[in-house]
């Protein structure tokens, strides 16, 4: 057998319905489109979710959740990612990781979580450590200072 010799089933292809072809066809004249009303008229578009005037699901169903304003994700940095790319002395700041493309760039800002050794005495300067990772950096000689991120005001999302 091969891929000349398969045929389709009979209902594989169906012919497809031809509108508005006179009343022989048995769609003819409205074109199975009913009389009248906004369904009928040619543009017609309906809005996602639209019931006609029912109130639609998604406001029928109850809200469940909390949405908290200030949270925001963090881009993440282990250690052993610090300890391939920095000399010992260097300063690590949310902007050097970020245009060294070592860290996303989130509204959140970075936070370095503490998979790996870390053997270079590094000064780290970003807006959360984990505490894993903070005794790494400390006891390799380094320091670690919480950067505090810009918190955008309910005032400035609004302008």
């Amino acid at each position: 057998m091969d891929l000349n010799s398969l045929s389709s089933g009979p209902v594989a292809r169906k012919n497809r319905k031809r509108v508005g072809r006179g009343p022989g066809s048995g769609n003819g004249k409205t074109a199975g489109r009913g009389h009248k009303g906004q369904q009928s008229r040619s543009g017609y578009t309906r809005r996602m979710g639209f019931e006609g005037g029912q109130m639609p699901l998604q406001r029928r169903l109850p809200k469940r959740g909390f949405h908290h304003e200030h949270r925001w994700p963090r881009a993440v940095v282990n250690v052993d990612v610090l300890n391939k790319a920095f000399e010992n002395g260097d300063e690590v700041t949310t902007a050097i990781l970020q245009d060294r493309n070592l860290a996303a760039v989130m509204k959140g800002g970075v936070k370095i979580l503490g998979r790996g050794d870390l053997t270079k005495k590094l000064i780290i300067k970003v807006e959360a450590v984990s505490p894993g990772a903070q005794t790494k950096i400390e006891a390799a000689g380094g320091s670690v200072v919480i950067a505090a991120f810009p918190v955008p005001s309910t005032q400035d999302a609004a302008e």
